[in-house]
């Protein structure tokens, strides 16, 4: 194999890999998978795809060696093949958010922080272990079991408004989802100021937190 042939085949096989990250679906996928292992159907409903769709773009990200499977009965699940997957995603957004004016447009719509400096991990996580705030996970409950913040209080979004006695009220709030890109902790923080809480949210999410090596607590099963 000359040069030429053995560059023409290098790269064919990393375009695999780009050809794989090439649609906005298999994008919010990986993002998904960040979080924990899922099912195509829970894939499916999270992604606003039908399963058959949903199959189809699994099957492009396994072919490119970005997701593995399992089997457990008539379902199969899906997780992150590595995590240096997650990187890879991780540096493309900050590529995005760097090189994309359009991106920090969208991101300005996110204004439950304006005027408030978001926390940072290390930060949570020192004022977490001095007990002066409260951390909430929101979640949906399966991915909290997978992993969490320790000592992270759980409410999905969906049950903060009728579960709000269940938060204190005697320290500050942080709020954490999936993500710096993720609504839910946004809106948790929205929710919590117009009921008297002094909230703010986490800078990024979980799957951040736990890139970052800082303490993880799951939810035994059985």
């Amino acid at each position: 194999m000359d040069d030429r042939q053995f560059k023409d085949a290098l790269y064919e096989q990393f375009a695999r890999i780009g050809h794989a990250l090439s649609t906005p679906k298999r994008l919010e996928i990986l993002d998904l998978l960040g979080q924990g292992e899922r099912s195509v159907e829970v894939l499916a409903r999270e992604a606003s795809l039908s399963v058959p769709n949903a199959s189809q773009h699994l099957r492009v990200l396994r072919s490119a060696r970005l997701v593995d499977s399992r089997r457990d009965g008539p379902y199969v699940y899906y997780r992150l093949a590595d995590s240096a997957v997650w990187r890879l995603w991780a540096s493309l957004r900050d590529l995005g958010q760097l090189r994309l004016a359009e991106i920090t447009e969208l991101l300005r719509s996110l204004s439950a922080d304006e005027g408030l400096e978001m926390v940072d991990r290390l930060t949570l996580w020192r004022l977490a272990q001095d007990g002066q705030v409260s951390v909430l996970d929101v979640r949906p409950t399966a991915e909290y079991d997978a992993g969490h913040v320790p000592g992270a209080i759980s409410i999905p979004l969906e049950d903060l408004e009728r579960r709000l006695s269940e938060v204190p009220r005697d320290q500050p709030v942080v709020a954490y989802c999936r993500g710096p890109y993720c609504v839910l902790a946004v809106q948790a923080v929205e929710l919590l100021r117009r009921h008297g809480f002094a909230a703010r949210r986490l800078r990024d999410g979980f799957p951040e937190w736990r890139e970052e090596g800082l303490p993880v607590e799951a939810v035994a099963e059985g």
